[in-house]
């Protein structure tokens, strides 16, 4: 008698790629979500989704690049707000992430690529 068993399986279902639409969904949250959670949505939806579509691998890397570049400009205000001008850059840092992201967010939502400008590339 021969043993006619399966193979055993993976435990692990495969990666499903994601619909376009839902490609467009992810991105445009993760880029309004920094907005209130700063880089948390992006390294969630970077860890998360890079690997179900290239359209939401690319917006999240860029997301994640431009809010870790904020989070340093962000603490360097910190650090100089002993003096006047580091509560300035704290403020800037705030408009520029709800600017870029709102613009950053509508691209996405229309299917477009986008690159956040003042952005060091720590992903690539």
């Amino acid at each position: 008698m021969s043993d006619s068993t399966p193979p055993p399986t993976s435990p692990y279902a495969p990666i499903q790629p994601m619909s376009p639409s839902d490609e467009k969904l992810w991105a445009t949250l993760i880029h309004i979500g920094g907005i209130f959670f700063f880089f948390i949505p992006a390294l969630i939806g970077y860890l998360v989704l890079k690997d179900r579509g290239p359209f939401v691998r690319a917006h999240t890397r860029t997301a994640l690049n431009f809010q870790i570049t904020m989070a340093i400009a962000y603490a360097i205000g910190v650090v100089l707000s002993t003096i006047f001008i580091g509560l300035l850059l704290i403020v800037g840092v705030g408009i520029v992430i709800i600017i870029f992201s709102i613009i950053a967010a509508v691209a996405a939502n229309n299917g477009q690529a986008y690159k956040y400008p003042l952005t060091i590339e720590f992903i690539k």
